[in-house]
């Protein structure tokens, strides 16, 4: 296994290298199926010039993994599969090989498909080094600071502790894009199954200091059950009102929520908007509560949804 550790300039010692673009339009795939639709109403304008093609396959029952292509470089990777099958079936589609795998976190939902796309595609698995003994078929182990360049494009990893504590976030610069697994969703954040309020707090926090107009991808389709959590503790936030009109037509026509934008989560997401006097008299949360505590409160009302 090759433990990748603060790998600032130049590509993997194996000469691996890839170059991500932003594509501009989102697909999303259905399990052994043919593309059902194309996410053309919701593309977000980028200043740089596309060469990644993003589509969002879903998997397992509220599940995404993002194949990303790029149509210059020729090299394809897949975030976060929960399975192979819908992985394979895509890429057959498109008549693409795999290159990578990457993975934010641990968890079966989002390593389930590792091995069998490992062994099928002899693609390499890059996760993070906290979790190095717990990714299946790990080869590439980054840490927090970190960046690899693939190409002309520069992802830094993200240390994001908290739903597990080895969960990182993949985030590319030049993109304005950043894959966040299970720490945050749109319109909340994940369950501390191994970390705390506090580190939860400081992982949201690294997020928030990125550009509003980044956009994030993370591991759910949870955003319809969210946006009414959230509606339940802030429901005179004007933005929010209008992102659940939004979230609702998107979901009855059976398209993803995601890409949300940082900026919106910032204006809508509870668990970045701890500070609203609303969602405290909401929640019950003492005047003189930090973000921590007003985080670990409102974490656990929704615990309780």
């Amino acid at each position: 296994m090759q433990l990748a550790s603060r790998m600032i300039h130049g590509t993997l010692s194996k000469g691996i290298s890839i170059n991500f673009r932003l594509a501009t339009s989102w697909h999303m795939y259905s399990a052994c199926k043919a593309p059902s639709w194309t996410l053309k109403s919701r593309r977000f304008q980028m200043s740089t010039v596309s060469a990644v093609q993003i589509d969002v396959v879903p998997c397992l029952k509220d599940n995404y993994a993002y194949l990303l292509h790029d149509t210059e470089a020729g090299v394809t990777g897949v975030i976060d599969p929960s399975e192979a099958k819908p992985i394979i079936e895509v890429l057959k589609k498109k008549d693409l090989d795999l290159s990578f795998i990457l993975n934010t976190h641990h968890h079966w939902d989002h390593t389930g498909g590792n091995i069998d796309l490992k062994r099928r595609y002899n693609a390499k698995v890059v996760g993070p080094y906290a979790d190095k003994d717990r990714i299946p078929g790990i080869d590439v182990a980054l840490k927090d600071g970190d960046t690899w360049m693939f190409g002309n494009e520069k992802m830094l990893v993200l240390d994001t502790p908290g739903h597990t504590r080895g969960h990182v976030c993949f985030y590319f610069s030049n993109l304005k894009a950043i894959f966040t697994g299970d720490t945050l969703f749109s319109l909340s954040c994940g369950k501390l199954f191994e970390g705390t309020a506090q580190q939860m707090w400081t992982s949201l926090s690294k997020i928030m200091a990125l550009p509003d107009e980044t956009l994030v991808y993370c591991g759910h389709e949870y955003t319809l059950s969210n946006a009414e959590f959230s509606l339940s503790l802030e429901p005179s936030n004007a933005a929010l009102q209008s992102y659940y009109i939004e979230v609702k037509e998107l979901r009855q026509s059976g398209r993803p929520t995601i890409p949300t934008t940082l900026g919106r989560e910032k204006a809508c997401n509870p668990f970045l908007r701890v500070l609203s006097d609303e969602i405290r008299s909401t929640v019950g949360i003492p005047p003189g509560a930090d973000e921590v505590q007003a985080l670990a409160a409102v974490r656990a009302r929704k615990d309780k949804w």
